[in-house]
């Protein structure tokens, strides 16, 4: 039972509010020394993920350009851009990048946006400026809710393409068991999955906007 005080660390550390990456290191950590492994071979193991995974990094590539874009005005410029259009509502806008999230996840296109890329420095601050507009709600609210629609998107459109990881890991459960599936059969009913999910979090959008509207009414 000591194998999963790994699962303890990750729950108490995300609930405090620390930094991800170190929880998660942390976590594995504590994991291995419960499972009886010597020190060096959890750091040896460490070194070997990455090493085998060297892509992972590119992260540390794109985070100073976007600390850069956003001391250059960024996300001044995107609520400027969203203060100018008097269509654009917090679930209209939600509603369009849920849609462009799931679409793009569905071409295997899963970097092209994300919370680093995209929802910190982009489509949060655009959706605080639309809620501002309708007289909005807590913008704690607005930032988790955007958080939320990129995972949704994501979550349910990688799902469709042929080679992501997740349809080959359910393949390999399955052949495990002595089911043979076709990773094609797989990814065709992830399709009505994510039309489903489009829909649910497109309805709270929807009455998310419904809501603003009647505070703004006397």
């Amino acid at each position: 039972m000591l194998v999963l005080s790994g699962i303890a660390v990750i729950a108490l550390g995300f609930l405090l509010r620390f930094n991800p990456l170190l929880v998660i290191l942390v976590a594995a950590l504590v994991t291995g020394l419960a499972a009886g492994l010597d020190p060096l071979v959890v750091l040896a193991r460490f070194g070997h993920a990455f090493n085998e995974t060297r892509y992972v990094t590119a992260i540390y590539m794109v985070l100073p350009v976007i600390g850069l874009l956003e001391r250059g005005g960024l996300q001044a410029r995107a609520r400027s851009l969203v203060l100018g259009l008097n269509g654009l509502t917090v679930g209209r806008l939600l509603a369009g990048y849920l849609l462009l999230r799931q679409l793009s996840a569905a071409l295997g296109l899963t970097a092209v946006a994300g919370h680093p890329q995209t929802v910190r420095p982009l489509l949060a601050p655009m959706a605080e400026a639309a809620a501002e507009r309708q007289d909005g709600v807590d913008a704690e609210e607005i930032r988790a809710l955007a958080a939320a629609t990129d995972n949704i998107g994501f979550f349910f459109g990688e799902d469709i393409f042929i080679a992501i990881g997740s349809i080959l890991l359910m393949k390999g459960v399955l052949d495990g068991y002595g089911i043979r599936i076709e990773p094609s059969h797989l990814s065709i009913w992830a399709i009505p999955t994510a039309i489903a999910a489009f829909l649910i979090h497109g309805t709270r959008l929807w009455l998310l906007d419904r809501r603003l509207e009647r505070r703004r009414k006397p």
